[in-house]
Order: C-alpha cells, then structure tokens, then sequence
C-alpha cells in the first residue's frame, strides 16, 4: 500500500507543470519538490525496458543508483536498456554477462571497469571528443529518459551542486525525461555551471558516505625525469596548463614548484595542483581568461582535494564543450598542454586509445587540446605528448608502424613535441624522414639501431644527424 501510494505521490510530483515550472534550465526553480525515496524504489518506478539511461561519471559516480538500476532491470526482467556515460569509477555490475540482455552500455571515454566487457562485447565505446559529447545529448543521438546524477544537499534557496563532475552532465540533464539524484552531504560543493536546483529531481535518494577517491602512483624515475624535462624546457612562467590523465602529466606538476604565475585551463585535474596552489606556483593570475580561477570540468583524487574544492569560489567546474572548445583553448595565455600515450609511430602518428584492436579509454580531449595549443592566439602554445620510451616488458613505445587495430588519437599533423626519458622531438614542420630521425633520437638506446633500419624500409632515406 505504502508503495503504491509514494508511486502516485511521485507521479503527481513529477507531472506538476504550472505556469513557469516548465523551464528544463538546471539553475531555474520549478514550483514542485522532488519525492524523497530509497535507491531501488526510485528505480523500479521509473525504469522500462527500452530506457536510455545516463549516468554520472569519475568521482561522481552514483554508485548506489547504479547497484539499484541493475537489481531493478534483472528483477522486473528488462530488456534493452542503453547505458550511457563518460568514465565512471566503482562496479558496472550492468555489463556483466548476465546482463547481456537487460543493459547495453556506451562509454564516451572507457574506464577499467568496463573494458573486459567491451573486449568480450557485453559493451561498446563511442569514439569522440570529450568537446563533442554534449552534441550528442543537443542532435538526440542518445535521449535519455533517465539521468542519475550525484549532487550536495540543497541550499538554503533549493540549488545543489554537481560537484566533481559536470562535464557532459547538464547537457543530459537538460535532454532527460526522469532525473534520479543521489543527495549527499559529502560531496563537495562547486561553483560554475555545476548548478542545478532541487525541484529538477523527479526522484532523491538520501545518502552519506564518501565519494570515490583515488590515490595517486608515485611516479617512476624515467616518468620523474620526463617530468623535470618538460617543465625545464618547455613549460614557462605565467603558462596556463592541461594536464591530462597519468602519471606523467603528475610528474610534470610535481617538477613545477619553481614556476611563477601558472594557471589551469584542463578538462580535469587531481591532486598534483594542490602543492602548486599551496606553493604559489599556480596563481592564474596571468590567464587571458577567468584570471584567478582553476577552470575544470570533472574531477577525481583524494579527500584532500575534494576537502580543497569543497565550497572554494577560485574553482570553477564548466560544461565540458567550453572548456575543451578549441577556440576558447587556443585564447589562452601561453597554453601549455600535457598528455601521455600508447605509442607513437616513426611519421609522427600517435595512438592514445586502444592497444592494437583492444580499446583501453577513448579519445578523450587531447585532441581538442593538442590543436587548441598548436593554434595558440598568442603564438606561444605548446602541444606536448609525452611517455616512457619503453612498456613495461621492455618493448619500444617508439614505432615503425601502430599495431593492426590501433587507432590514431593524434595525427601527425597535430602533433609537435613528443618527450621521453630521453629527450625532446620538436615535429613541428619536419619531413617524414626528419621526424624519423628525430623520434629515433629520444628511443630508449637498446631499439635505435632496429628503427633506424625500420625508418630505411618505409621512408627508403633517413638523414644524417
């Protein structure tokens, strides 16, 4: 009886539409409060075979909302379901084989937690720009009609906050039938576009336990000197900064604390900024644009910066189609962006999203970072990829050829400084045999003589140093 009374309760709720409370603004109050419920009952009254159902990503993860999802779709016996969502961290018990017929799952950048399942295909990727994925949400390639989401309790006027994650969020805010919101008091509060106001949820869910945190690896000697290199030679003072995810980009920050007047313009950043903040290092006082403010749009680290970002008006988490747009990377000030790959090929080719066939993330925005630097409005970008000249088992991350099946993030057009442990090749306006020369100069000693005569079998001349 009780269950059926709140199933109606939250309907009447749900479908109170009165004179401006049809607004699918996030930050425009609706006249109408949501029903408060429990994570599996929120779930069975709304989901139905066929949904398309996103979910919020990284440190944001709504982890109970996803347990229940999944417990709701296997015991009402669904079929159909499209998950869709950005990296997401904790189990994804809906790409299990179990779930092969309830929930289909679509990752816009793959997390390890669903990448045994799209190698065995219990799930997909979608290969795109963390820039482009709004656009999909505003052309309805994916509509969903149910969001979960994970944001502060309300304010004394109503509004939440996405926290640590508002990326792609809003936009699927904006296009979702049902909003399902997991309110919970220790996520941190951030400013930006990171509003949304209470009356928005059509179902919430109480919660209170700490949210996903990752340590960071401590980076490794020739990760430690590829960090020093960069930031010696290719990161200046009043630079602004996109760092994007590993330990090399960590490495960098680490080797910065000399540096005067950076700011940070990064689809996402961790813990590595902390010090710099606490040094002084960081300042974003020389930006062209949101001077003195850490401009991101999603998150994920530990307590202490969670603790850092919590209610601090110097950060500002955007929708990521603005902070990723090449246009607005490319105004500022002396950009200065730091990703990490796979492997690089002797043309220059870059692959940072699968190992041979095997899909290992996505595209991510090193590209919508990599040409917003190298068109730099200032003339003074710099599009850095950086890695460890060898695996882990010993082989060359320097090329002939990609593996069959890998696909190429960068292009060799895009790309200008490639670092190892061993140096820096500047690409930037070389020939094929230049940038053969060059990459096989910053190889790892022991594969220099194999590429040399690899770069003599597929470019037929390679120059003389």
């Amino acid at each position: 009886m009780m269950m059926a009374y709140m199933r109606k309760l939250c309907q009447k709720l749900r479908c109170t539409r009165l004179y401006y409370t049809y607004s699918r603004e996030p930050a425009m109050p609706l006249d109408r409060k949501p029903g408060y419920l429990s994570a599996y009952d929120a779930l069975e009254c709304a989901l139905e075979s066929g949904d398309t159902v996103f979910i919020q990503g990284a440190a944001a993860t709504p982890i109970p909302l996803v347990r229940a999802m999944t417990d709701v779709g296997k015991e009402k016996c669904l079929k159909n379901i499209h998950v869709c969502h950005m990296h997401t961290e904790g189990p994804a018990p809906y790409t299990d084989k179990d779930c092969k017929e309830i929930f289909h799952s679509y990752s816009f950048f793959m997390g390890a937690n669903v990448r045994s399942s799209v190698a065995e295909g219990n799930a997909d990727s979608v290969p795109i720009f963390l820039s482009q994925i709004p656009v999909m949400f505003y052309r309805k390639i994916f509509k969903p009609a149910i969001s979960l989401i994970h944001v502060t309790p309300p304010d004394c006027h109503g509004y939440c906050s996405l926290g640590t994650s508002v990326d792609c969020v809003r936009a699927a805010l904006i296009h979702s039938k049902t909003i399902i919101a997991l309110v919970n008091p220790q996520m941190p509060r951030t400013f930006g576009d990171s509003v949304i106001h209470e009356s928005h949820f059509d179902y919430a869910v109480e919660g209170d336990s700490r949210i996903v945190t990752v340590k960071a690896k401590a980076p490794n000697e020739a990760e430690s000197k590829i960090g020093r290199t960069i930031a010696q030679n290719l990161v200046d003072d009043g630079a602004t900064l996109q760092m994007g995810i590993g330990s090399i980009p960590d490495a960098v920050l680490t080797a910065l604390n000399d540096h005067k007047d950076l700011g940070i313009h990064s689809e996402m950043f961790s813990d590595g900024v902390l010090n710099l903040v606490e040094c002084g290092a960081i300042t974003n006082h020389k930006k062209s644009m949101h001077k003195g403010k850490i401009i991101g749009s999603f998150m994920i680290g530990s307590q202490k910066l969670y603790d850092f970002v919590d209610d601090n008006p110097s950060i500002e988490m955007r929708e990521i189609d603005y902070v990723n747009n090449t246009h607005i990377v490319a105004n500022q000030a002396k950009m200065t962006a730091i990703n990490s790959c796979i492997s690089v090929d002797l043309t220059g080719q870059v692959n940072s999203d699968s190992i041979g066939t095997r899909m290992f993330s996505g595209f991510g925005g090193q590209l919508d970072f990599v040409h917003g630097a190298g068109i730099a409005s200032d003339g003074k970008g710099k599009p850095i990829i950086a890695m460890q000249s060898v695996t882990n088992k010993g082989e060359s991350k320097i090329v002939p050829y990609l593996k069959q099946g890998a696909g190429v993030v960068t292009t060799r057009a895009h790309v200008q400084y490639v670092v190892t442990e061993h140096g820096i090749a500047d690409l930037y306006g070389k020939s094929l045999s230049q940038r053969a020369y060059a990459l096989i100069n910053i190889a790892d000693p022991k594969h220099r003589d194999f590429l040399t005569k690899a770069a003599c079998e597929r470019l037929k001349v390679l120059p003389s140093p």
